[in-house]
């Protein structure tokens, strides 16, 4: 039912895929970022990172259920209406 309706929404899994692997370089990237910038030390980095670093199987998981809903297959098809 939600994939459906994202699906309606315009969303498809290329959208997701790629906000899956930006995630990766954003998380790459505030990590670096907090490193340089905060006096709080690598402490403070590794938890900025880690933190965006979560959306990107959230983003793949999503991206999956997208794509298997485009196609027809999976035990998504009852969502279809």
């Amino acid at each position: 039912m939600v994939v459906a309706k994202l699906h309606e929404a315009g969303l498809r899994a290329e959208h997701a895929y790629c906000a899956a692997l930006a995630s990766v370089g954003i998380s790459f990237l505030s990590w670096a970022a907090s490193v340089k910038a905060e006096k709080a030390g690598t402490d403070r980095a590794d938890r900025w990172g880690i933190f965006i670093g979560e959306w990107a199987p959230t983003f793949f998981g999503l991206g999956l259920a997208l794509s298997q809903y485009e196609n027809g297959g999976g035990g998504l098809s009852r969502w279809k209406k």
